[in-house]
């Protein structure tokens, strides 16, 4: 039995190479920055490249304020709790960072976790049963699509920024219909208790953001929630960093934010939920990622907070991630590359008009590797078949240098391989 289970295990893996959809790891040997190291394939010399696929946004993984507050706190508050925080783990520190995002977003309570798939993971089925509905976008984030499996709500996922779309589905939930039967149900329509809207405020794979005051309005006309992973927003999207929810006007009019702190509010990891206080209070109690898992580590916590005092009290590096993003996004498509309009500093170089798009992706970011560009090609089932993709990701870290050095790269490896 043993030798059977270990046989099935292996061809699967056999199909995922032959097939070209082998994830490689890449071992990086530095700090994150703009230039890192990295051994490529795993054992090779390490070579010095151009990073262009990290969430560094803004450039503070490696900000020397961020450090300090990280060992800061491990003087002061130590290595770690070892524990959950209902037993024995909350810090002055955990909650001084709750209501610092709590500020930040002008919310009324906030709940850390170890990390935003945990947020999401932990949302849905605390606050929503089966007498409710969960509305949710095509492209919806992985995390927010297992938080949704985890709860027993109907499930309704409309085509992705599609308002019209979404307002049918809003209608079905409200009014019933005939989705409510099935074995032991009635067939009378039941309207649903509760809606909730859930979508991402960024789309990581396109850079496009969601139509969050479309959405918001009609969550009002239909008297539904709105819940908004803003995890790659966080810190630079809107005015003052306050992510797509500022961005779109819709500061205060959002149920539920949930984000991240391992993205450009300095790259390491946890998460957090923020929102209506009954909505918080009520994942404190029941909300199973934050019952059992240990608090987040006070170094990470020293450094958050120091993360959102430097978001908080400059726009210097918003303005220059915004000016490196608009720079690069120009350049490229003067060159002729096919990208997905948009302000976003995530710029996905599309590559779905040729028949072998996946292989494609993956061996022009192995040619711009050894350019000195470290990219990475996303296909099939990370994206639709058809959207085979390079991501790049600009940083507010990258200099103009650093950018004109990538389109150049772009450039000759794109003639390479016919692209442009």
């Amino acid at each position: 039995m043993y030798q059977r289970i270990r046989f099935d295990f292996q061809q699967e893996l056999i199909n995922i190479k032959k097939g070209g959809l082998c994830k490689e790891e890449r071992i990086i040997l530095s700090n994150q920055k703009p230039i890192i190291e990295v051994s490529y394939p795993v054992g090779d010399e390490p070579e010095e490249v151009l990073n262009f696929c990290a969430n560094n946004y803004l450039g503070l993984a490696n900000h020397p304020d961020i450090i300090k507050a990280a060992k800061e706190s491990l003087d002061t508050h130590g290595f770690g709790l070892a524990s959950v925080r209902f037993i024995c783990g909350t810090q002055d520190i955990h909650v001084k960072l709750e209501e610092s995002i709590s500020k930040f977003y002008e919310t009324e309570d906030t709940i850390l976790y170890s990390s935003c798939y945990d947020a999401n993971g932990g949302l849905f089925e605390t606050i929503l049963g089966p007498d409710d509905a969960i509305i949710t976008d095509s492209l919806n984030h992985a995390s927010i699509i297992d938080g949704i499996r985890l709860c027993k709500a109907k499930r309704f996922i409309y085509d992705h920024s599609d308002m019209n779309y979404l307002e049918k589905k809003l209608k079905r939930a409200r009014l019933g219909m005939d989705i409510w039967e099935g074995p032991g149900l009635s067939k009378e329509p039941k309207p649903a208790r509760n809606i909730l809207i859930a979508t991402d405020g960024v789309f990581s794979m396109d850079g496009d953001i969601a139509k969050l005051k479309e959405i918001v309005e009609l969550a009002k006309k239909y008297d539904a929630l709105v819940m908004v992973d803003d995890s790659h927003a966080t810190g630079f999207l809107g005015k003052k960093g306050r992510g797509a929810v500022e961005y779109c006007g819709v500061l205060g009019e959002v149920d539920i934010i949930t984000s991240t702190l391992g993205k450009a509010m300095g790259g390491a990891s946890g998460g957090f939920t923020s929102g209506r206080k009954e909505i918080i209070q009520m994942l404190r109690q029941k909300s199973r990622p934050y019952l059992f898992s240990n608090t987040l580590a006070p170094s990470i916590v020293g450094a958050a907070l120091k993360a959102f005092e430097i978001v908080g009290s400059s726009d210097d590096l918003r303005d220059k991630l915004m000016e490196n993003t608009k720079y690069f996004r120009k350049r490229i498509t003067e060159e002729g590359f096919k990208i997905i309009e948009g302000i976003h500093p995530i710029v996905p170089i599309m590559l779905g008009d040729f028949e072998d798009d996946a292989r494609l992706a993956q061996e022009m970011a192995k040619d711009l590797y050894r350019e000195g560009i470290y990219v990475v090609g996303f296909f099939f089932p990370v994206v639709p078949k058809g959207k085979a993709r390079i991501r790049v990701q600009i940083s507010a870290a990258h200099s103009k240098e650093h950018l004109n050095k990538a389109i150049n790269s772009f450039v000759k490896i794109g003639k390479k391989h016919k692209v442009i």
